[in-house]
């Protein structure tokens, strides 16, 4: 019986990289983002429009998947907003989106996905390396990020006795349309400048590989997580960061 994967926010960047790599693998994949389905998605794949910080939007998508496949074995939060911004230039609807999207849309769809999950099931969150250290303009961010973390522990906890395990992934900076834009900014680290650039002289001084990791292998971090052959991991956030943060 083939296994049915959800991903949240599977339809573009390190999501829809997850998304055809477990559509590759021969599981059944459904997909949710806030945009219209992109043209480009592959015709298997099953897609929803979801808002993940609504509730209610996560409870019919995964009632949807159950409807149509009968099952639900695996969740991945992939939906999410990286932004930065100064301490003074915050404002309340920049924090309630980040916190709104990266925080409550990881609750709402481990809840509704928890609650139709077998013995076996398993989650895994796509976090941050800003889940682990914080930096310069990127306090909202970073707090999303570190809540990601404090749930997928929490989570492995209360649902290891029901056998659904719950881990995290925690990427450094990937080569996404949304980073690449985000990185744009004047209060990002690239200050303005070049992010090409940026991103090489990154590589080159912080990384042990001297390089950054890509979308491709994120995704085969998070199938080995989603696998038999991770079945007595849960509850660790894993950096996947070619050496970065060495833990």
């Amino acid at each position: 019986m083939q296994r049915v994967v959800a991903i949240s926010g599977g339809s573009r960047g390190i999501g829809r990289s997850i998304a055809e790599f477990f559509l590759k693998q021969g599981y059944v994949v459904a997909v949710c983002a806030r945009s219209s389905r992109d043209p480009s998605l592959p015709h298997s794949i099953f897609y929803q429009q979801v808002d993940v910080r609504c509730r209610e939007d996560v409870q019919r998508f995964i009632q949807a998947i159950l409807e149509r496949f009968e099952a639900l074995d695996i969740l991945i939060n992939a939906a999410g907003i990286s932004r930065w911004k100064t301490l003074e230039g915050l404002e309340e609807s920049f924090v309630k989106d980040l916190i709104e999207t990266n925080v409550c849309g990881t609750l709402w769809t481990c809840q509704a996905a928890a609650a139709e999950m077998r013995s076996g099931g398993c989650i895994v969150n796509i976090s941050s390396l800003a889940g682990k250290r914080g930096s310069s303009n990127n306090s909202v961010y970073c707090a999303t990020k570190f809540a990601v973390d404090g749930i997928t522990q929490a989570l492995a906890k209360e649902l290891g006795a029901r056998g659904i395990r719950v881990n995290a992934v925690c990427p450094v900076y990937v080569e996404t349309e949304h980073i690449l834009t985000s990185l744009a900014e004047n209060a990002s680290p690239a200050q303005g400048e070049s992010v090409q650039a940026y991103l090489a002289s990154f590589a080159q001084t912080q990384t042990a590989l001297g390089r950054l990791p890509t979308a491709q292998e994120v995704a085969e971090v998070v199938y080995f997580l989603a696998s038999p052959a991770a079945s007595a991991i849960t509850g660790q956030c894993l950096n996947v960061d070619c050496g970065t943060l060495p833990q």
